[in-house]
């Protein structure tokens, strides 16, 4: 029981939360007025799981189970702890004024994360239900034909229903792995519009980071030119994508944005790429500003890792691991213009499903490739499976290590790590440096430890240096690959963006950071000025996010931790075009399976909530 906020205090000093954790709780309490230990728990552990990326506390969760502090602290029953709380003067009820409010469900949010997801659910089901009629649907069946061709009797051409959806809906989210064509599909739609949509069409690209902008602008550019034969519309379409912070008008030290509900974005269509990676309190203030008649496309792939931050907005939005059927309006209205037969249920209302369109056909991998029935076995959850086809070696492109500990490491990267690295480090071209570079990665879950990035950046230099490939004589050092931890808008690098110090002209021994810039040269940037970074040789699963390489080296922990899911192996996984290797622990790995991502929040229950189709 708890029986002062002292006691309660002193138990939780230690094990998983933080002094963060039980000065807010302590704040909470004091603002109340009154000693409500019921409260402080609530509040401390509010505090603790939005720290861990929940939107909000599921009292349920906790609910007459025990904590591990100090000593074992044991939670109250739900009735008795919702009661406790809810008399509380800090404790509101959905709409209130209150710094924590508690909804129907049991879920305890922190004020401002409640506003973002009921004022994100509210814009999303408002376009939702918006059908737009500034296309013509003769004009559209014409332009339909003409970027994808015609239907194939028997066979569902996803891209081909995502075009229907993002031209006659408000709101429209593409998902699919990688190579199923995404971001094609998004440059024609944006094609189709800008050359049929009544009156003239503004159109804004922008991504998560500056890396992922960066990625997005090329690979529209790479659309563009092979549709200009056939669409000279395509020179509407954007030559430029931005971080959604750009977009919004990032103003330094403050929590706003230019845009906003009172200065909308002057955008007709706003294409958002890499969504998973996007928190739910950014996506809030993005719909927020868009302007009333706009659409919004969101394109990604939702079996990857959520956002770092708080939600997982896209698998929210997507009803992860739920199959759904469309409504006979939609279905009818994307067999009208495309001649697709898509299927409907009768007993599903017109709703957020009709939204939603999973691109299938991977185009970058054959579908009997090790990486395309790996990926597939792992968001399955089949860890069996999974494990069998990594140990069957009949696949060329997907290859097992097993490391008993960490002792066993170092001698197991030196030659991965020669060949992966070798040729960038003896590129003389910065082109081909970054090429090869970004040729092989290493990979990992975890920031520290014998795992984590630091000790495989140190473990790497080491073997480097060994063979005389790199010369590591000071802190900064020849071929260094640099990966910014944090965003710098003056210098406009951003974290997750990558450079490699390099010779500058004929001096060798001055050096500069280069990164690659929107026009495919190079910006250089004296090592002084960079913002935070940490060596690029490893990175994690996270940070890999919106890249590519042809070769992928993941490496896990020897010991299960919380962070190793599905979602972060598949996502490790999908980052290789060519290979993937994985070595680790058997258990561990199939234990990584068999976890799924789990962020609480209110948002799919406030979208799916209203539909029948469960």
């Amino acid at each position: 029981m708890i029986d002062s906020s002292h006691t309660t205090i002193d138990k939780l000093g230690k094990g998983d939360f933080e002094a963060i954790d039980l000065q807010f709780a302590g704040f909470m309490e004091q603002i109340s007025g009154e000693r409500n230990h019921h409260l402080f728990l609530a509040a401390a552990l509010t505090s603790k799981v939005t720290r861990e990326g929940h939107v909000c506390l599921k009292l349920e969760d906790y609910a007459g189970k025990t904590l591990s502090g100090d000593t074992v602290l044991e939670c109250p029953g739900l009735g008795e702890w919702i009661d406790k709380i809810s008399s509380s003067k800090v404790v509101g009820r959905p709409g209130d004024f209150k710094p924590l409010i508690l909804d129907e469900s049991s879920r305890l949010y922190m004020r401002r994360y409640w506003d973002y997801e009921a004022r994100l659910a509210e814009a999303i089901k408002a376009m939702v239900y918006k059908d737009m009629h500034d296309i013509d649907r003769k004009a559209a069946r014409k332009a339909l034909k003409d970027s994808f061709g015609s239907a194939t009797p028997g066979q569902v051409d996803w891209q081909r229903v995502a075009a229907v959806c993002s031209m006659f809906k408000g709101f429209s989210a593409i998902s699919g792995g990688p190579g199923t064509g995404k971001t094609t599909t998004a440059a024609r739609i944006m094609a189709m519009l800008l050359e049929h949509r009544k009156g003239k069409t503004t159109i804004a690209l922008c991504a998560p980071t500056g890396k992922a902008a960066a990625r997005l602008k090329n690979a529209m550019n790479r659309a563009k030119i092979e549709m200009l034969k056939d669409n000279k519309a395509v020179f509407g379409i954007p030559d430029k994508a931005t971080t959604i912070h750009r977009l919004l008008g990032y103003i330094p030290g403050s929590p706003y944005f230019a845009h906003d509900r009172s200065n909308p974005l002057p955008y007709d269509v706003v294409v958002v790429d890499e969504a998973s990676m996007v928190d739910i309190a950014l996506l809030s203030k993005l719909v927020q500003a868009l302007k009333g008649d706009a659409r919004l496309i969101l394109i990604g792939d939702k079996d990857q890792l959520a956002s770092v931050e708080s939600g997982a907005v896209l698998g929210d939005i997507c009803d992860t691991g739920t199959q759904h059927r469309y409504s006979r309006a939609f279905s009818d209205l994307v067999y009208n213009i495309s001649g697709e037969k898509i299927g409907f249920d009768t007993h599903v209302k017109p709703g957020i499903q009709d939204s939603i369109v999973h691109l299938k056909e991977s185009y970058r991998f054959p579908g009997d490739s090790g990486i395309a029935i790996l990926s597939r076995a792992v968001i399955a959850g089949d860890s069996d499976a999974a494990m069998e086809i990594l140990l069957s070696n009949r696949l060329d492109d997907v290859e097992w290590k097993d490391l008993e500990d960490a002792s066993s490491l170092d001698d197991a990267l030196r030659l991965a790590v020669i060949e992966g690295y070798g040729p960038y480090l003896k590129s003389k071209d910065p082109h081909d440096a970054f090429k090869f570079f970004d040729s092989f990665r290493v990979l990992t879950p975890l920031r520290d430890g014998p795992y984590g990035v630091k000790s495989l950046n140190g473990m790497i230099e080491q073997v480097l240096v060994g063979h005389g490939l790199i010369h590591a004589s000071g802190v900064i050092y020849p071929y260094l690959p640099v990966l910014i931890t944090r965003n710098d808008y003056n210098l406009h690098l951003f974290n997750g963006d990558v450079g490699i110090i390099m010779p500058f002209g004929n001096e060798e021994q001055r050096l500069m950071a280069l990164f690659i810039s929107d026009r495919d040269d190079f910006r250089h940037v004296s090592p002084a000025r960079l913002p935070d970074y940490e060596h690029g040789y490893a990175m994690t699963v996270h940070k890999s996010q919106g890249s590519e390489f042809d070769r992928v080296l993941l490496i896990l922990p020897d010991r299960d931790v919380p962070v190793l899911t599905r979602e972060l192996v598949y996502t490790a996984i999908t980052r290789a075009r060519t290979k993937v290797a994985i070595w680790g622990n058997r258990d561990v790995f199939k234990a990584a399976i068999k976890r799924r991502i789990e962020r609480n929040s209110g948002l799919r229950d406030a979208l799916w909530g209203d539909f029948s189709s469960r």
